[in-house]
């Protein structure tokens, strides 16, 4: 483990739990289906093994870590491949579109730091510019959260929001005992290719991030409830617009598919038109 201190102190806080098997690696940049000159971004480089594994495959890599510490490692084990790039900084600070660029397109490929892995799929989902691919090791829990079909126990936005972009598939389970340290469950690479053409697009975007942010503001609550406060309705207009689209006023927000987001978030976004105007 070349410049790799041999009592790291691993920190908890920043998620860090490494993977060192090289034939995991393998095969998880396998399974994420970056192809030689593809360009990726990698979040949370660690000592830069999984950087190893996608040079190895001819990515040219962006490896973005957070931890001041592992800075000099990375440089002393990538410092002489063409292909990559270091850049010390917090994923959830760094503006991406100067960080990659808008028109070329990109993967996302990571051992995401389990107590940001929310808020970071959140951005990536969300965000405009060319992501051809999201593919991130995750604790259990999250990828079903991902991967999670209506009316479940853990569908909520980040199900709705990975379904809006591509269909995400569980591509290699990794045991805890591979990690150092290692955690306390077992991991999921989940790799989720988007849309080249997304099937159907809401005409407001924002607004339907907003409208799926709302629908399980509140899990005990009807998504009329949770409506109201939300886009200040009052309960009529919230019951007119959620049967407008076909569905039961008593309904809640864990019960509607992608497809009921998008269609409520245009009718909503028909009706705050025509407030304005």
């Amino acid at each position: 483990m070349s410049g790799f201190p041999p009592k790291f102190d691993y920190k908890i806080s920043l998620g860090q739990n490494f993977l060192f098997d090289e034939e995991v690696l393998r095969q998880l940049v396998a399974a994420s289906g970056t192809k030689k000159g593809d360009r990726v971004l990698e979040i949370g480089a660690g000592r830069g093994d999984l950087t190893l594994a996608l040079l190895a495959q001819g990515a040219v890599v962006t490896a973005v870590e957070i931890d001041q510490r592992l800075i000099p490692v990375l440089h002393e084990r990538l410092g002489d491949a063409p292909d990559v790039r270091i850049v010390h900084g917090d994923i959830m600070a760094l503006e991406l579109e100067e960080l990659m660029g808008r028109t070329l397109p990109f993967h996302v490929v990571a051992n995401l730091p389990y107590y940001l892995t929310t808020p970071i799929l959140t951005r990536l989902l969300k965000a405009d510019f060319r992501i051809l691919s999201v593919n991130v090791m995750v604790q259990e829990e999250a990828a079903a959260r991902l991967m999670a079909p209506p009316g479940s126990r853990e569908y909520g936005p980040l199900a709705v929001l990975a379904a809006y972009r591509g269909r995400p598939v569980a591509a290699l389970r990794v045991p805890a005992r591979l990690f150092t340290p290692p955690p306390k469950v077992d991991s999921v690479f989940v790799t989720l290719p988007f849309f080249k053409a997304r099937p159907r697009i809401p005409k407001d975007e924002g607004l339907f991030f907003r409208l799926v942010q709302a629908g399980f503001a509140l899990r005990r609550k009807t998504l009329v409830n949770n409506l109201v406060p939300a886009f200040a309705l009052s309960r009529q207009q919230a019951v007119q617009l959620v049967t407008s689209a076909g569905l039961s006023e008593n309904i809640r927000g864990e019960r509607l598919t992608l497809a009921d987001y998008i269609t409520l978030a245009d009718i909503l976004s028909e009706a705050l038109d025509g407030e304005r105007q």
